[in-house]
């Protein structure tokens, strides 16, 4: 492994660099983003060796790290210009519809479709941290269809990041993300939103805001040029689960009305079992 190219250098993308270059610093990292702002930055922090449009005819691995409304089109291009030694792998939030765009292309077998479960609600060059990526999950779709050589070059990377390598179908995958991601990222919107429109009328509200509240709408912070592409790629699946989610508002909402706080108390002991789940993570 001598060269690595990242399109992208945000959070994920600068994440990923500034890990592998602390375990792995011998590899070349070479980067471009449409952001000269973002370009800049990843330069100066050493995200990046040095600035290129285009990945060099010897790179090992390209990274797409771009808002996923983007990625069907970098991919095919990728695809259409790379060598034979080169792997693509993606990290884009929204799988099926990206794997389907190239599901006959003659170089399929030199992408691999990933997803590096970790995040911020911070965005851009700066908020990368090395230590981001550190035992979090990443997960693989459609295996098969990459070249076991190249993917051998993936595997490298990953183990060295001390990454949990997960398999899962690209429907699966877009499914549960809608509900486990995605839905709390709209849900973190529509608090945020909810309580800006309250502060119309009391410009106080603010000052009641506790820990609770701070930690509830983190994810509202989240960039929009992130999280409205997501919410395109993956629509079907996001429309399920806010129906279910809504409902569940609707059921609480008529427990309060109908004055049934013995119900209540008896749903919120339900769901409490969450704990012993996300305990065990």
């Amino acid at each position: 492994m001598k060269k690595i190219h990242i399109v992208g250098l945000g959070l994920l993308g600068g994440s990923f660099a500034l890990a592998l270059k602390r375990v792995l610093p011998h590899i070349v990292f070479t980067g471009y983003d449409n952001n000269q702002k973002n370009l800049e930055d990843a330069l100066n922090l050493g995200i990046i060796d040095e600035i290129k449009q285009k990945a060099d005819p010897d790179t090992d691995i390209i990274i797409l790290s771009t808002p996923a409304d983007t990625l069907t089109f970098l991919l095919k291009e990728c695809l259409d210009n790379i060598n034979e030694n080169t792997l693509v792998i993606d990290f884009g939030s929204a799988k099926s519809k990206l794997c389907k765009s190239v599901e006959d292309h003659p170089k399929r077998h030199q992408f691999l479709a990933g997803h590096p479960i970790a995040g911020t609600e911070y965005s851009g060059p700066k908020a990368a941290k090395s230590d981001l990526l550190e035992n979090k999950v990443f997960i693989i779709c459609e295996m098969e269809k990459t070249d076991i050589h190249l993917k051998a070059k993936a595997y490298e990377v990953l183990e060295a990041l001390n990454m949990k390598i997960r398999f899962m179908d690209p429907e699966e995958h877009d499914s549960q993300l809608a509900f486990v991601s995605h839905l709390s990222h709209i849900s973190s919107f529509m608090l945020g939103k909810t309580v800006l429109d309250k502060m119309e009328d009391d410009r106080n509200i603010f000052d009641m805001a506790g820990s609770g509240f701070a930690s509830t709408v983190r994810l509202a912070k989240s960039s929009p040029a992130m999280w409205a592409p997501i919410i395109q790629e993956n629509k079907k699946n996001i429309l399920e689960a806010l129906s279910m989610y809504i409902l569940n508002l609707s059921k609480f909402r008529d427990k309060i009305l109908a004055d049934d706080y013995e119900g209540i108390y008896h749903e919120m002991e339900k769901i409490n079992k969450i704990k012993d789940i996300l305990d065990l993570k």
